[in-house]
């Protein structure tokens, strides 16, 4: 099964879960495994888990099933920011048209050998096929650097056959959660082929409308063939390398004052999420991620970057070369009418002056209250006395001691009496 060759389809690449190769990358070769906050195991890789460690495991009986695994916690804002760089270096190098919909799965418009190079580069599955959906079911049931082609022709009927193939854990790809699939598998299904056999509507029943009709349309061939073109210049950088390492804060200091103004001017105006600082050392890369809160100045960017080099730790080691990005850029939108200007309140003013009864305004008295008069009251926009309108009557006036004590009186002579009021 292969394409025509120089053909761009669509290849996807995959790279999930990607904190566990983000940590594989800076330790090859090594056990690695990924905890979260409360130091549990949720990934390991396969030289770990050959080694008896498992999800779910405590970091310390982890490492006594296996003393030389690494386990770290890899912070989300880490992650988003290694995974907009590799988004940005596919865009430069390989096509125009890349899409990240999430972190560890790319898509990209090549052609055969530029799909075989990129696995190659990345030692990761490609799946390369004439639509989305298929390309990343191709990824999944190809092995780290290889490519698993899937022919499309209208005629032929190569992808029907892939399709019928497709075991059971890989439909999340179609839509499907992990619950779905662990239902399936304890109704006996194995694969794609075995839900084929069930009726539209036996499908709504078990999967639910959303997800069923999703399915019905890929089996219909309503997919996804294009990947949208990727927006350049989401990550701002700049580095510096130095003749002898850098080893005094001092220093390194002076050498980030070089740094942050660049991609402070870089940045003109619009807002970032990331801060990433990359230390090349000589026992490799240590990398520090913060994120950031607008507004943004240069001055607290610049002591952001310095407290990352020294929560690093990379000075003790001698740095080489200093790297500072900014990542997940966005234009700052501004909320309009929310706060008065001064030709606002001018035109305020004219109208009040030729109209003094126009304007008013609404003064909140209960706003659970289910009669309107207890609700809320108008009142004038200058004085802020009540002012009475058809929707708040005015108000009568409480009655007083006196007048109160006659009323009850009146009552008990006229039930004595007989009569009523």
């Amino acid at each position: 099964m292969s394409a025509v060759s120089g053909q761009t389809r669509v290849a996807c690449v995959l790279l999930a879960p990607w904190v566990l190769t983000l940590v594989e990358r800076e330790h090859p070769g090594l056990p690695v495994a990924v905890l979260n906050e409360a130091g549990k195991v949720v990934h390991a890789n396969a030289a770990a888990t050959l080694s008896g460690v498992n999800v779910g495991m405590k970091e310390a009986a982890a490492l006594s099933r296996c003393p030389e695994l690494h386990a770290e916690v890899v912070r989300a804002p880490s992650a988003q920011a290694a995974w907009t760089e590799l988004l940005e270096t596919l865009y430069a190098r390989y096509s125009d048209r890349v899409e990240g919909r999430e972190p560890g799965v790319a898509y990209l418009a090549l052609g055969v050998q530029g799909a075989r190079d990129l696995a190659a580069a990345l030692h990761a599955p490609v799946g390369h096929a004439g639509s989305v959906e298929v390309a990343h079911l191709a990824a999944l049931r190809a092995r780290p650097g290889e490519v698993r082609e899937v022919a499309s022709q209208p005629a032929g009927k190569a992808e029907e056959a892939f399709l019928a193939l497709t075991p059971l854990e890989h439909l999340p790809a179609l839509g499907l959660t992990p619950a779905h699939v662990e239902r399936l598998r304890f109704l006996g299904l194995r694969g794609l082929a075995d839900l084929l056999k069930w009726s539209a509507a036996q499908r709504e029943a078990f999967l639910g409308v959303d997800i069923a009709r999703g399915l019905q349309r890929f089996l219909k061939g309503q997919r996804t063939t294009v990947v949208g073109r990727h927006t350049p210049g989401q990550v701002i950088e700049a580095s510096l390398s130095t003749d002898q390492p850098l080893m005094e804060p001092g220093e390194a200091q002076a050498a980030l004052a070089e740094l942050v103004p660049i991609v402070w001017a870089e940045l003109r105006g619009r807002t970032c999420a990331y801060l990433t600082l990359h230390a090349d050392t000589m026992g490799g890369r240590l990398s520090v991620t913060r994120r950031l809160k607008w507004p943004l100045d240069g001055t607290g960017l610049e002591r952001l970057v310095v407290q990352g080099l020294q929560s690093s730790d990379a000075l003790s080691l001698g740095v080489d070369r200093i790297t500072v990005q900014l990542s997940g850029l966005a234009q700052p939108s501004r909320m309009v009418s929310l706060w008065t200007g001064v030709a606002e309140l001018q035109v305020t003013t004219d109208v009040l002056q030729r109209f003094p009864d126009a304007l008013v305004k609404v003064h909140w008295l209960d706003p659970f209250a289910y009669i309107a008069d207890a609700r809320y009251e108008w009142v004038d926009w200058l004085t802020g006395e009540v002012r009475p309108t058809p929707l708040t009557p005015p108000r009568p006036a409480p009655a007083s001691r006196a007048r109160r004590h006659e009323t009850a009186v009146n009552r008990v002579l006229a039930f004595f009496e007989g009569a009523s009021l």
